[in-house]
């Protein structure tokens, strides 16, 4: 097998492990540059899931065929803006420990959600399996470009190019627009904001909200592209590495979405390495673990030194510096 032929092989795999890390990691971006940390992404992905995989199969049955997928995305984005309230409104208003807080955001999900299969599903651990997957296909005209159109735009999935999209979209929405300064501004110094008349609680609920709807669209895709069904272990650590990815982007954008292209690859290796030389022949339980111990080296290694915005993590009380 040629060097060719492996990019033909694991790019597009890395462009659909990572599409649902990118949506998650914005989010995670957005809630983290309005000065509240958010432990919880793993728990909005748990819901964004749940709500994409029971969506999904209500509309098929409701006869939606292809648009299933597509329109439970939207529904899992609102349900995991919904679930964030909770983050929201202990962090924020009552002032509570924001880690903590994201943390039991986590167990709630991972709770809830199965709890509620069990209850929807008669007593089973997980749902059916959606008939209108959101598949993998080659761009027409794209996927024809010599050399390059087999390893970008062939078996890719659109969610994997909406994602990159979304990150230059986010990216000129925080840096290029009044709305996006005033957020920054109240992450970085709440009170030189509040004197400005800027809300600084509206706008962390903001940064908050938006934090849940990016990660419940995150936990959608990875299901209705990847999993195709929900159950305990669906996201099994997605979350996670979504937030190793803004961290490893330094909070920002467009390095969020490369922290999750790599990660994205390194799951992509454990998936694909039965069918690249060399690769095959190592026992699979490390190229199982391969993602996780790169998401270590890569914290640790790289990216020590990276500082968050200079209030994450502060709770705000008026009159105060």
């Amino acid at each position: 097998m040629s060097f060719y032929e492996v990019l033909t092989i694991i790019i597009p795999s890395t462009l659909l492990t990572a599409a649902p890390l990118i949506f998650t990691s914005l989010g995670g971006v957005f809630s983290e540059k309005s000065g509240v940390v958010n432990i919880g992404l793993e728990g909005l992905m748990w819901v964004g899931a749940f709500t994409g995989a029971v969506a999904t199969l209500t509309l098929e049955h409701a006869g939606m065929g292809q648009a299933s997928p597509w329109i439970a995305i939207l529904i899992a984005g609102v349900a995991g803006g919904i679930f964030s309230l909770i983050h929201a409104v202990v962090s924020i208003s009552f002032r509570a420990d924001q880690t903590v807080s994201g943390v039991a955001l986590n167990f709630l999900a991972s709770g809830l959600t199965i709890y509620l299969v069990k209850m929807i599903y008669n007593g089973q651990g997980q749902t059916p399996y959606i008939t209108n997957n959101i598949d993998k296909i080659s761009i027409p005209v794209l996927h024809n470009i010599p050399i390059i159109g087999p390893i970008f735009f062939q078996q890719v999935t659109y969610t994997s190019y909406i994602a990159i999209l979304a990150s230059f979209a986010v990216w000129y929405l925080l840096f290029k627009t009044p709305f996006g300064l005033r957020l920054r501004a109240v992450g970085e110094h709440p009170a030189a904001a509040d004197t400005l008349g800027i809300s600084v609680i509206k706008m962390r609920y903001i940064g908050v909200i938006l934090s849940g709807v990016f990660g419940g669209i995150g936990g959608a895709v990875y299901l209705v592209t990847i999993t195709s069904n929900f159950n305990i272990s669906t996201i099994a650590g997605q979350g996670f590495l979504a937030l190793a990815a803004m961290i490893f982007g330094k909070w920002h954008p467009i390095g969020a979405m490369l922290g999750s292209l790599f990660f994205g690859f390194a799951q992509a290796l454990s998936i694909t390495s039965q069918q690249i030389p060399y690769l095959d022949r190592l026992p699979s339980v490390i190229m199982l673990i391969a993602p996780y111990v790169l998401t270590l080296i890569v914290l640790t290694g790289f990216v020590g030194r990276a500082e968050a915005p200079k209030a994450d993590g502060v709770p705000y009380i008026k009159g105060q510096r």
